[in-house]
């Protein structure tokens, strides 16, 4: 239940109207199914390198802007990033370096 006194998020849409839900099966893009198995790597009971509650911290730290215009599979590796980089697994300079390795090879 909705507490009135409580302001909502953006990310909040718990009981607001909405159309009908479609259920369709369609084909996950290569990289989505990638960044759902890091997830699933990350999150293992042997690493432990992410939980479900710094990856929920993190998607609802998204401005309502950014939210609303990433797709859920953005969300995700948004978040992930953010909580590699909060617990130091990896820096944001390493980030940014393999990030453009990336670019300059796809050019």
């Amino acid at each position: 239940m909705t507490d009135p006194d409580r302001p909502r998020s953006h990310h909040d849409m718990g009981g607001l109207p909405a159309g009908a839900v479609e259920p369709t099966e369609h084909d996950y893009a290569l990289w989505e199914k990638r960044v759902d198995s890091l997830m699933v790597l990350l999150s293992n009971k042997n690493r432990q390198l992410l939980t479900v509650d710094e990856l929920r911290r993190n998607i609802e730290s998204l401005g309502a802007g950014a939210y609303d215009e990433m797709t859920y599979y953005e969300r995700w590796i948004y978040a992930i990033t953010q909580t590699l980089i909060q617990r130091g697994v990896i820096t944001v300079d390493e980030l940014g370096r393999k990030i453009k390795a990336v670019q300059d090879r796809e050019e």
